[in-house]
């Protein structure tokens, strides 16, 4: 009750313009919408890829409405008069809010425009925050610039506090020794089920099969095996580390990445022609496992940021069966270690559901909070 009614009394008002209403933007919509009462949010505007809708004074919409009036809307997205419309209404005591619920490129493109009209961006999207450096460097003298602020939480680990421990940790002065985590929730489902440190277990494809009907993996399950992703959220936690800050200039391209995708199946252009195949490369995994399996270890992707050497890599490591990443995890958990001068005995450990368009539109969420 303290949080609601400190927000509650804020003079502040927030002005929020979303973009991207799918699973994780239609979650977010619904937590806005059902925000205690008096809100110190509005929003005044929604965008699909298909229509949009706007009102500087603010939509009326419902939990149960807001999807058939977007649909309805004759209006189609322009973000470029979205961005001219939202600094219009940038005045003192009334922010503006970009909240960026895609995982859209072009999208991404566009915060530094958006921040540098005074717009304050909130986002899961990895794209910004882990492609080139010149766009990260953009991104923050435009925030410099304007005062807005950019946030981030739910780009990794979705609703846990990942970004903020690890800006906490830096802006009060302890030294970064290492990180080290499964960031992945697909990878992370896969390797609890396929490898436990006992000998045998069920084949990497039909885990991998499985994890796709349960809907862990993209479509494409090479889109998570490739290790981009953990690549991404390697990017964003370097950056900031200030003496990685600069060390990735193409962005999660220049990590170390570790595909378990197997050569012969670069090319599968669908989902389900990489499932058909993946069979003819189980005995290449078994082997991994029973290798393992004899140290008495288990397979877990994982990431890691060294920063006394500057190695940043995401990889299939053996853990030994006592390590939290083989006692700790369940299902599609994360965890994160911390290992800092602070924490030198005993790492700082972030543990818990790292995927969800609940547990993300959450992160989102708090983010938006800290702006109250």
């Amino acid at each position: 009750m303290a949080l609601y009614s400190t927000v509650s009394n804020s003079p502040k008002l927030l002005r929020i313009a979303i973009v991207g209403v799918g699973l994780v933007g239609g979650e977010f919509i619904n937590q806005l919408l059902r925000f205690p009462a008096p809100s110190p949010f509005r929003i005044v505007s929604l965008t699909s890829t298909k229509t949009t809708l706007f009102s500087p004074d603010g939509l009326h919409i419902t939990t149960s409405g807001w999807k058939s009036d977007l649909t309805q809307s004759g209006l189609k997205p322009d973000l470029t008069v979205l961005t001219r419309e939202l600094s219009s209404l940038v005045k003192p005591g009334q922010d503006v809010v970009l909240v960026d619920n895609t995982s859209s490129n072009v999208v991404a493109a566009l915060y530094p425009r958006f921040l540098r009209a005074g717009i304050h961006v909130i986002t899961p999207n990895k794209k910004a925050f882990s492609s080139e450096l010149s766009l990260y460097e953009s991104i923050l003298s435009a925030s410099l610039e304007s005062g807005a602020r950019f946030l981030s939480e739910a780009t990794v680990g979705a609703g846990l506090p990942i970004v903020s421990t690890l800006k906490d940790l830096v802006a009060t002065g302890d030294k970064v020794t290492k990180i080290e985590g499964v960031f992945s929730g697909t990878m992370s489902y896969i390797f609890n089920e396929f490898s436990t440190g006992k000998e045998g277990g069920p084949s990497f494809s039909s885990v991998v099969r499985i994890a796709r009907e349960k809907g862990y993996t993209e479509p494409h399950p090479a889109d998570d095996l490739n290790g981009a992703d953990v690549a991404r959220k390697l990017t964003i936690l370097s950056r900031y580390i200030p003496s990685l800050r600069s060390a990735l200039q193409d962005g999660y391209q220049s990590v170390h990445t570790k595909s378990l995708v197997p050569a012969e199946l670069e090319g599968a252009e669908t989902g389900d022609e990489f499932i058909r195949r993946l069979p003819e490369f189980d005995a290449q995994f078994d082997k991994l496992r029973a290798d393992a399996s004899e140290e008495n270890m288990v397979l877990r992707f994982a990431g890691v940021i060294d920063v006394k050497s500057g190695l940043i890599k995401a990889d299939l490591e053996k853990y030994p069966v006592t390590h939290p990443f083989a006692t700790a995890l369940g299902g599609s958990d994360n965890i994160v270690m911390f290992h800092t001068e602070r924490y030198g005995a005993r790492p700082l450990v972030v543990q818990g559901a790292g995927a969800g368009a609940a547990v993300t539109a959450m992160g989102v969420m708090s983010d938006l909070l800290k702006l109250v």
